[in-house]
């Protein structure tokens, strides 16, 4: 799941935390619980999450007696893994021919995930066509076309402050007529309130019902890892807009607080799809819980 050279860049500060706390603690206690409780909230897991966190924590200690730092690191790990596994919902829709909705404010890498995802089907070998439905941000087509001109997949776009639905509509038409595999959708960052908004993606969404019921759909919501306990409110409103099937976190390779992956999970019961490891168009991971928790709780004791 993660590259050998990232190895530490999430995570490490937070590691080195939680094993000062367990190397000066060596034998469970209250404070000790209200100090790993602190480290979690200060790396972005939520209060409410990290409270669950803890208080199985401080359950486990007490019905498993457990009294050594490797095993109140693994209870962690498997609390947070188990937080994480979201089951076959992490996995895109494998159905072909595939919409892909991909919502989120503007900033917060949208456009260039778009890019990495449609690079990646096409390295599966797959058709794929872009469609610039973000009509109401300035330059928001040409940067997606430029994009598609790097990567060799066409563009669907109108003019700015078209109707995105119609861009939606053409850019299903063509699809179909094309025979493509994969069809991608940018969508707006933000309308001027959220009743808009709502109304926005869902008659994008009736447009794509109506006009190719038989392909599979994704709905996927990009959020950046820097921005913190502000992607939980951009969560919950978009997931009150539209029926959000996964998330995309980016910029995770700069930032040493992307603990709030575990809060969306936790929060919305939502499976994180792919994290954003750099810049460069092959820089996008499928996620694994499993791994992620591994990686974040027990790299200290493979050395």
């Amino acid at each position: 799941m993660l590259a050998d050279k990232k190895r530490g860049s999430f995570f490490g500060r937070m590691q080195e935390r939680i094993e000062e706390v367990l190397l000066l603690r060596p034998r469970p206690d209250e404070d000790m619980l209200e100090e790993l409780e602190e480290i979690l909230i200060t790396s972005d897991i939520g209060l409410v999450t990290a409270e669950k966190i803890i208080d199985g924590l401080r359950r486990a200690i007490r019905e498993n007696r457990l009294t050594d730092a490797s095993s109140i690191k693994r209870e962690i790990r498997d609390s947070t893994a188990s937080m994480l596994d979201k089951g076959e919902r992490h996995r895109m829709d494998e159905r072909d021919p595939l919409v892909v909705l991909v919502v989120g404010v503007n900033g917060s890498g949208k456009t260039t995930t778009i890019a990495k995802l449609a690079g990646l089907y096409a390295d599966q070998g797959k058709s794929v066509l872009l469609v610039a439905a973000d009509t109401f941000r300035a330059a928001a087509a040409e940067q997606l076309s430029v994009w598609g001109e790097r990567l060799s997949i066409p563009v669907i776009a109108h003019r700015e402050g078209a109707d995105p639905s119609a861009v939606v509509y053409d850019g299903i038409s063509a699809a179909k007529a094309r025979g493509t595999n994969v069809v991608i959708c940018d969508t707006a960052g933000r309308l001027q309130t959220k009743k808009n908004l709502m109304a926005e993606l869902a008659k994008m969404s009736r447009v794509i019902e109506r006009e190719f019921p038989e392909a599979g759909r994704e709905t996927l919501l990009v959020l950046d890892a820097t921005t913190g306990k502000n992607a939980v409110s951009q969560a919950r409103e978009f997931n009150e807009a539209a029926d959000i099937t996964g998330i995309v976190l980016t910029k995770m390779d700069g930032t040493a607080k992307g603990g709030i992956v575990v809060t969306l999970a936790d929060e919305f019961d939502l499976p994180v799809k792919f994290i954003g490891t750099g810049e460069g168009i092959g820089d996008l991971d499928a996620f694994d819980p499993v791994a992620f928790a591994d990686h974040v709780f027990m790299e200290y004791d493979n050395g």
